[in-house]
């Protein structure tokens, strides 16, 4: 066990080996290949990556949202000690909600349009707490206004498209924060939001392990927000883990050439800024078209001869990538990206 990762007496939720499937026409698709990650008593882990490369689908396998009878989930969701996938559909609702929270990555879609805020934050309160229609009013209006959003009461009176969508976020975040959960899982919170509002929301979020003593699972596809909340990484590549370790660990040292391409894609904060930004060729593959061996292969500046192989995940300290280059030791980053960045800028100069 890396020596970042909790140690069993703080452990929270430990997921082992989870693979997601679907049976299909053309066979069974895989989505998720082996995902194994624990998150501890208050902590913060970010899980990043680019669209499609598998984060949200393994949110939604830890809450058992994935209903699809064509999907085949294994491997092991250990939460307080239970399986989560052995639990029957009572229990598990049970636990969701109260134990389990959730803010979902667009608010809007989220939440049921023909139900007042406060009513949607106050059936919640009601089937988990067993309170009276006064008591849960009283704590839902309660709840938006801890949430920052003036006039509480007046709010708790209007629908999802009568607030703003930093409000709605902050509803949101006040839904799942009802029953003072164990566990938050924040699916893009920021995302489509201005600046500002992210940051308050951002700001939300680390306050939650303060005020209520929460741990958090950070979905994003933004380095910028895990640099500011997160206590460990885990960087998700076409359904596979491409890497994991402490924050700064990750952000200063990458161990896998996708990491370091997400964090050359963010604009310098000191010294000249680029003509040209660099960014990753290409796209990520589908389920269906991934390529032999290391899935990151077809765009990475790094690929040599035994990337034509699946590689696993080794060990360097407390990080863990899935790259041969992590097994014999890294090459030295800053300076390939300087090379990179360099010529990418002589590119865009020629252009």
């Amino acid at each position: 066990m890396p020596a970042d990762m909790p140690t069993p007496a703080d452990l929270l939720l430990d997921v082992q080996d989870l693979c997601v499937s679907f049976r299909s026409e053309r066979g069974t698709i895989r989505i998720l290949e082996n995902i194994s990650f624990t998150v501890g008593q208050r902590e913060i882990l970010s899980i990043v990556g680019e669209s499609g490369s598998g984060k949200s689908m393994t949110s939604l396998a830890v809450m058992r949202l994935i209903t699809d009878p064509n999907a085949i989930i294994t491997g092991r969701i250990i939460y307080k000690g239970r399986d989560l996938l052995q639990l029957d559909a009572r229990a598990m609702r049970d636990l969701r909600g109260r134990e389990i929270a959730m803010i979902f990555q667009d608010p809007m879609t989220a939440m049921t349009p023909v139900y007042t805020i406060g009513w949607q934050i106050e059936e919640q309160l009601r089937a988990h707490q067993k309170l009276s229609r006064r008591a849960a009013r009283a704590r839902a209006v309660e709840l938006l206004g801890e949430m920052g959003i003036p006039a509480p009461a007046k709010a708790a009176t209007r629908y999802p498209h009568q607030l703003s969508g930093g409000m709605r976020q902050r509803a949101m975040i006040a839904m799942a924060l009802s029953c003072n959960p164990s566990l938050l899982i924040a699916d893009e919170p920021t995302t489509a939001l201005d600046v500002t509002v992210q940051a308050q929301i951002l700001e939300l979020i680390q306050r939650l392990r303060q005020d209520f003593g929460s741990s958090v699972i950070l979905i994003t596809h933004d380095m910028g927000v895990v640099a500011t909340v997160s206590d460990r990484v885990m960087v998700m590549y076409s359904g596979i883990i491409a890497e994991r370790g402490p924050k700064p660990l990750v952000l200063a040292q990458p161990s896998h050439p996708y990491t370091l391409g997400l964090l050359n894609s963010i604009p310098p904060m000191h010294g000249a800024r680029p003509r040209r930004l660099p960014s990753i060729p290409g796209s990520p593959p589908s389920p269906t078209g991934r390529p032999a061996g290391c899935p990151f292969q077809p765009r990475c500046d790094f690929r040599f001869e035994p990337c034509g192989t699946r590689p696993p995940l080794f060990a360097n300290g407390e990080q863990e990538a899935s790259c041969y280059l992590a097994e014999k030791g890294l090459p030295d980053w800053p300076h390939e990206r300087a090379i990179r960045a360099e010529g990418r800028q002589r590119e865009g100069a020629a252009a």
